[in-house]
């Protein structure tokens, strides 16, 4: 295949693919990472179900949704189902969640040794940019880098429980345009001992609306020495190329741009070794892969609680599609696999991926948000001691559903 025929925006029509050389292995400590990709972690949706199909499309890092770390210690069944990995997943990446930094440590000591249900970590993510409210109100999430005596005692707490295995924080610009928190974050993972940190484009206001700002990921990586991941608006695999050399980033975070396509992860590796991506697969090629994945989430959560846990998935896959939106009425209601596959036999089978469907925004919506703080939360910045957190049982399967998404 060649550029005239790939299936683009026009911003992206002329990128070339990687020359040989261009790029290097990102670094995570004695991780090596090619192409320098890496699934983000996402509330709800980076399951070992979903994680599967993209290493089997070439994601080489698959980061765990977010794990709440007093949940886990407090041996929350849930919890420590979302902390499970297949057998063969390496490297196994977790993303968690606290700001306690005595929780981390003890959940990062656990995670390194591993059980029977969940593996040891090879690699180890702190989350420094939630912006859902119920997580900013009580100072955790992206509420915590204003504070960046917190946010180091946080990492330093990790760094020294993980050993030799690389530990990475994931951050927004900010709270707001009034405060913006990047460069103190960027200062303390590198003093700290982080072997990496992600940078998304937006504060926690934006949440997702607007264009992702690629500005302060260029000035992170140029003024750091440890290596600086970009995420924000990669949609394709041409993106994270144009990120990369726009930025002089390490490597790239792919997160809202592979839900309903796990097979840009593909389309990554081929650009990232010099080769044209093939196009995306067509409509009765990704009913294939629905139902795959369907049976997966099945396997893995059970018939019931699997099949409502694809609904969402089907309104992603299918976006865009002629038609598609006459049988999502039947698709968001969908409680068995006969039932997904019925309504998809509807529609044109050899219909193409269409084009306008790339960035189409298929999990968050456009609207921005006042950021929830605590009471008093600005007034004294210096102050490192953690913020209350979840406590009783009924509290963390309240704090659970909201990160989830509900």
């Amino acid at each position: 295949m060649d550029a005239a025929s790939r299936l683009t925006r026009p911003i992206n029509a002329d990128v070339p693919v990687a020359r040989d050389g261009e790029f290097a292995p990102l670094q995570l400590g004695p991780i090596q990472v090619w192409p320098p990709v890496v699934l983000a972690p996402m509330a709800g949706v980076t399951n070992p179900p979903f994680r599967r199909l993209c290493r089997e499309a070439g994601a080489p890092v698959c980061v765990s949704e977010m794990i709440t770390a007093r949940a886990f210690l407090r041996g929350n069944a849930l919890t420590h189902l979302l902390a499970s990995a297949d057998p063969d997943e390496t490297p196994r990446s977790v993303q968690i969640y606290s700001a306690d930094p005595d929780e981390v440590r003890e959940f990062v000591k656990r995670l390194i040794v591993g059980t029977d249900k969940v593996p040891r970590a090879d690699h180890i993510d702190l989350n420094f940019g939630c912006p859902v409210p119920k997580v900013t109100r009580a100072g955790g999430g992206s509420a915590i880098p204003l504070k960046p005596r917190l946010l180091a005692r946080i990492l330093r707490a990790a760094v020294q429980a993980a050993g030799d295995v690389p530990v990475t924080i994931k951050v927004r610009k900010g709270i707001s345009k009034d405060w913006l928190t990047w460069r103190d974050s960027g200062r303390v993972a590198q003093e700290e001992g982080a072997a990496a940190i992600a940078l998304h484009g937006r504060t926690a206001a934006e949440l997702y609306s607007g264009q992702a700002d690629w500005t302060p990921i260029g000035e992170m990586a140029s003024t750091l020495s440890i290596p600086v991941l970009g995420n924000g608006d990669l949609w394709e695999s041409f993106d994270a190329l144009r990120m990369m050399r726009e930025t002089g980033c390490a490597g790239v975070v792919i997160g809202r741009g592979c839900l309903g396509r796990p097979w840009l992860f593909s389309e990554l590796r081929d650009v990232f070794d010099g080769r044209e991506p093939a196009l995306p697969p067509t409509l009765g090629e990704i009913a294939a892969i629905m139902e795959r994945h369907a049976r997966l989430l099945m396997g893995f959560f059970g018939d019931d609680l699997g099949m409502r846990q694809m609904r969402k998935w089907c309104m992603w896959y299918t976006k865009g599609f002629r038609n598609s939106s006459a049988i999502r009425e039947r698709l968001v209601r969908v409680s068995e696999l006969s039932d997904m596959q019925a309504a998809l036999a509807e529609l044109d089978q050899e219909e193409r991926f269409p084009l306008h469907a790339l960035d189409a925004n298929r999990a968050k919506g456009s609207r921005t948000q006042r950021v929830a703080l605590p009471e008093g939360y600005l007034d004294d910045l210096n102050d490192d001691s953690p913020p209350k957190g979840p406590v009783s049982q009924a509290e963390m399967e309240a704090w659970e559903k909201a990160l989830s998404g509900g």
